[in-house]
């Protein structure tokens, strides 16, 4: 070849690359032409991955699967754990339900699967064209209350899949578990997979991929302003909020399921099923009651709970509810596992509190009715039962949250029903104003921030703020006051001294002090049996807290059956060497209704000698009959 050809060849190559560039440039701000892309094109197999926690997302996939085979269409069901993350370049269509646990990461079983894609999708390495033979979607399951972190596991997994050339079938669907929208939007978005996958068109932009319904859409709107609606047409990104797909915004059912009066209801259909299953009676839109094991002990003579130990409560004639199942934290301890909604202000339809008290014990007495004819059951304790003289707003929930709590109590005290209020320290302002009531609990759960994060699960940022200011809310009220502290091996019973220090916070009448409680296996929870301690745990823990008071406070009162240990104010409950930990609760009425300041040193009455730390009976009343449960497990060390 000449010098001159070969120069001429070249001058053509470059005329031909700066004109290929040229015209790359002025239509880099455009979109391609609309293409079908081939879904079916690989017989192989699909896969349908679930990234859960509490198992709402492994339950939905099964959904998912069953809808996917009804239709003929086959995929696996696979679990992150037992799969192997390099194998995905293999696949051809992946499907992903996906959760979002603690601070917006992957639950603990997927935290490899998940961290892999981030990893490989920023690994200049792999490329953007690893997964380029690969369609898929995600559907996310999580919380709205927890702000910008909301499905962020699927959000971030749909980006890291687009990073690597795989191709987005439909948008990421986003479900909020609290927002009584999850199974309408997880059924529509699931449609739309299977609609896509039988054969509808997908289309691609330089935005990602459109839905078909949304590409039909475009070319009636291109016609509809003249647009010619040719393959030719191109629209450039000015203009296409007015040219650009169709998307008519659907109805946000998390904005208009269960709304009365303009406001959503806070128990939806599946929370009502979840905490119906449990054994509740849910009142009205947000609220609850149920029958506690104690009632139906005391019920039977067969002893009632740490709270008749300690303050003379009669817990047959005792009724647990609560004006808001809604909570805002997730405790690892958590004995609803997790089933009640959660918020961080109320945002729902509220309840009178008349009608809810009404409720309350028209359904409580008609569940002791149903305790008529059980062995041990007797006449005289069956109709003492049907009229509840106290109630424990500490069901479940954040009874402290209902904006109307005060006329709530106003109206229990006037039918001289008394008040136990357990708020788990979270909402300070609400501690202020609230009104006398019987006893005041502030759940502390923890004694340093860190370990508060992750006992408490909470979901205000400032969570340790508002409970510093919550224990300060608490040492200005002139009633009884306890501090609830809830020991779990291997989280907080290593704390006494910094427990020791909140003390001088709140400076409470009491510090009960109990042993976690295991519920059984939970995916919401990591704890086992190892993390419940023993009676004798508790007792040692109690006399170290107390002698760290030095003298302030002294360990008063026990119930072994509970684990429960009680400390009490030196200075106020112990009188000439005795203790006075029970409560007066005819007393206790009368004061509230003459409308005079008082404190609780008031409406303290004598503690028996039975229920006296280190007393015989561990806490069990000798007018009751003990009854012992065979047991096959290494006794009490």
């Amino acid at each position: 070849m000449s010098p001159s050809s070969l120069s001429a060849r070249l001058t053509l190559l470059a005329l031909l690359s700066a004109t290929t560039f040229y015209f790359l440039y002025k239509s880099r701000r455009r979109l391609k032409p609309l293409r079908q892309l081939p879904i079916n094109s690989n017989p192989r197999k699909g896969k349908l991955f679930f990234i859960t926690q509490t198992g709402t997302s492994k339950a939905l996939a099964q959904r998912l699967l069953n809808l996917l085979s009804s239709n003929n269409i086959p995929f696996d069901l696979v679990d992150p754990q037992n799969y192997e993350p390099e194998d995905l370049p293999k696949e051809s269509l992946i499907l992903i339900i996906a959760s979002t646990w603690e601070d917006g990461n992957p639950p603990q079983g997927s935290k490899f699967f998940v961290n892999w894609l981030a990893e490989i999708s920023t690994d200049f390495r792999a490329g953007n064209l690893l997964l380029s033979s690969c369609k898929f979607a995600v559907f996310g399951v999580g919380s709205r209350v927890y702000g910008e972190t909301f499905n962020a596991v699927a959000r971030n997994l749909g980006k890291r899949l687009r990073g690597l050339g795989a191709t987005e079938m439909v948008a990421v669907g986003e479900g909020d578990v609290d927002g009584g929208a999850l199974e309408s939007v997880f059924k529509e978005w699931s449609e739309k997979v299977v609609r896509v996958l039988k054969g509808g068109l997908v289309v691609e932009n330089e935005n990602g991929i459109v839905y078909a319904s949304d590409a039909e859409s475009f070319e009636s709107d291109d016609d509809d302003n003249g647009g010619g609606g040719g393959e030719e047409e191109i629209v450039d990104l000015e203009d296409i909020a007015g040219k650009g797909p169709s998307r008519k915004k659907s109805v946000n059912v998390a904005e208009t399921n269960g709304k009365m009066d303009g406001k959503r209801e806070m128990v939806t259909p599946v929370i009502r099923a979840n905490l119906e299953k449990q054994g509740y009676k849910i009142i009205g839109s947000h609220s609850g009651v149920k029958i506690c094991r104690w009632t139906k002990s005391q019920l039977r003579g067969r002893g009632g709970c740490y709270k008749h130990s300690f303050y003379g409560i009669e817990s047959h004639r005792c009724m647990e509810a609560t004006p808001s199942l809604a909570c805002a934290n997730k405790c690892v301890f958590c004995w609803r596992h997790h089933t009640n909604p959660v918020g961080k202000s109320w945002q729902w339809k509220m309840d009178d509190p008349l009608e809810i008290v009404n409720t309350a014990i028209d359904l409580h007495t008609k569940m002791i009715k149903q305790m008529k004819g059980v062995p041990g059951v007797t006449q005289e304790r069956l109709t003492e039962g049907l009229t509840p003289r106290h109630c424990a707003l500490s069901l479940v929930g954040e009874p402290i949250m209902y904006p109307e709590i005060n006329m709530l109590v106003d109206e229990l005290h006037r039918r001289r029903i008394s008040t136990f209020l357990v708020t788990n320290a979270q909402f300070p302002d609400k501690i202020k104003m609230l009104k006398p009531i019987t006893q005041l609990y502030v759940s502390v759960d923890a004694a340093t921030k860190d370990s508060l994060k992750a006992i408490d699960r909470p979901l205000f940022g400032d969570f340790w703020e508002r409970f510093i200011d919550s224990l300060k809310a608490l040492r200005d009220k002139q009633q009884r006051t306890v501090y609830r502290l809830t020991l779990v091996k291997g989280w907080n019973t290593e704390d006494a001294d910094a427990y020791s220090k909140l003390f001088s916070i709140g400076k409470p009448d009491f510090v009960e002090i109990k042993g976690v409680t295991y519920c059984g296996s939970s995916a919401t929870s990591k704890l086992t049996m190892e993390n419940v301690p023993w009676h004798s745990d508790v007792k040692a823990f109690s006399e170290a807290l107390a002698l760290k008071s030095e003298g302030e406070y002294e360990v008063a009162c026990e119930h072994a059956h509970s684990c429960c240990v009680l400390l009490a104010k030196t200075d106020k409950f112990k009188v000439n060497g005795q203790w006075y930990t029970w409560i007066d609760y005819e007393k206790f009425h009368d004061l509230v209704a003459s409308g005079e300041p008082f404190d609780s040193a008031d409406y303290m009455a004598l503690t028996p000698s039975w229920a006296v730390y280190g007393a015989e009976e561990g806490g069990f009343d000798p007018d009751q009959s003990r009854y012992r449960k065979e047991r096959h497990h290494k006794s009490n060390r």
